[in-house]
């Protein structure tokens, strides 16, 4: 459920990330919000790590909460063109 909550999360902020900017700017948007979600999810990974889940248990986690978000991002900032 965690899991499906931060993807959704990641959607939300990906999307105003990228409408925020104008038009000609919305590239730079995705590109600011991949970097601000790259810091989240690892910092996601390492409480993950600290309760005691092994890195191969988190590791196909957080690439799916991280991937979802950003491969939409750039999507969004490519399609409206």
């Amino acid at each position: 459920m965690r899991t499906l909550i931060l993807i959704l999360a990641g959607l939300l902020i990906a999307v105003g990330a990228v409408f925020r900017c104008p038009q000609a700017h919305r590239r730079k948007g995705a590109a600011a919000f991949t970097v601000v979600w790259l810091l989240a999810v690892a910092w996601n990974l390492r409480v993950g790590l600290a309760h005691g889940y092994a890195l191969q248990e988190e590791a196909p986690i957080q690439l799916l909460i991280f991937v979802v978000p950003v491969a939409a991002a750039w999507w969004l900032a490519r399609a409206r063109r």
